[in-house]
């Protein structure tokens, strides 16, 4: 479930990956909201059970997985969290059982963008997934934990394992004004206890604002864990949790996130790269100064589009990888 046409983000890198999708789109966007203006409507929590309904109605509903990203509006979210617990009871006692990776969209960078409705409804579904992403922001608004150091960040991921239970965490695009450009990237795998197992990435950040790399996230960190896990021999394991024995640098999620943001870091690069480009090209013909900036905004929007499409090989293979360490 996702939004258009941050979908295509979704179906183009799972299709790459070697997963077949199905995407039920929570909103009927003309184009991502980067531009800041846009057409068309939402998909009300009633919608969005109706389309589910005829997939089984049609014997289209036999997924192991589930991906949810950005629902607008509480009943939304609720009938996404009803389709993961149906979806969970059909594959119970199946091979390789039902993986969900929730992505609890909400805000970032200290603003919320749905309801605050919505908030608390998250907190009752956390319990549910097996695979968070929150950013942040939204760490901090499910965990009640302020995150604005290395320790904080560890405190949270330790509060999102013990109040909800949740099996794998990755909390994304954390800054803790560093001043050498990059973001942190945390991620940890319970054990049977609950006990964390907690690791960290220093990401280099790309110039510039990218729409869309948070369901790039999440689209590829489900493949690629997928793809960890069947090597783990994990897939028929409960969330595909890994042995308590093995380490955090060990993890399937540490490997999946390290690949992950090699990947995401490559196409940046290359978007970036034709962004400027055409951004030197345009300006050429006409100046910034000589546009409002409606039309300024709408070039940059449409010149920053992420290069899917040409970065099949760096989505397959980042080659470079970004490396994991262990932190408590």
């Amino acid at each position: 479930m996702a939004d258009i046409p941050e979908s295509r983000v979704l179906a183009i890198s799972s299709h790459l990956l070697g997963l077949d999708v199905a995407a039920l789109n929570t909103v009927q966007f003309s184009n991502h909201s980067g531009y800041r203006q846009l057409k068309g409507f939402k998909t009300t929590g009633e919608q969005i059970t109706e389309l589910y309904d005829g997939l089984k109605m049609n014997g289209n509903d036999d997924f192991g997985m589930l991906l949810t990203g950005y629902v607008p509006g509480a009943e939304g979210v609720e009938a996404a969290g009803r389709v993961a617990v149906d979806l969970r009871e059909r594959r119970k006692g199946e091979k390789g059982g039902f993986f969900w990776l929730l992505d609890p969209i909400m805000g970032d960078e200290g603003q919320l963008y749905v309801g605050e409705d919505v908030v608390p409804v998250y907190k009752s579904l956390l319990a549910l997934a097996d695979l968070i992403v929150p950013n942040q922001f939204e760490a901090e608004l499910l965990s009640g934990v302020k995150v604005d150091s290395v320790e904080s960040l560890s405190r949270a991921i330790e509060e999102l394992h013990r109040v909800y239970k949740v099996p794998h965490i990755i909390i994304t695009s954390v800054t803790l004004g560093d001043s050498d450009k990059k973001m942190k990237c945390a991620g940890s795998t319970k054990t049977t206890t609950g006990a964390s197992r907690k690791f960290i990435v220093d990401v280099p950040i790309v110039d510039g604002f990218f729409s869309g790399t948070g369901d790039l996230f999440a689209a590829l960190t489900l493949a690629r864990f997928r793809d960890e896990a069947g090597k783990a021999g994990l897939l028929e394991t409960a969330s595909w949790l890994s042995p308590d024995e093995v380490g955090p640098l060990d993890l399937p999620l540490a490997k999946t996130t390290e690949k992950v943001l090699g990947s995401m870091g490559l196409v940046l690069l290359k978007t970036k790269e034709v962004r400027d480009g055409k951004m030197n090209l345009l300006r050429d013909l006409v100046p910034d100064e000589e546009l409002d900036e409606r039309a300024r905004r709408i070039r940059l929007a449409k010149a920053s589009e992420l290069r899917l499409v040409q970065c099949q090989k760096e989505l397959l293979d980042p080659g470079v990888i970004v490396r994991a360490t262990k932190f408590e």
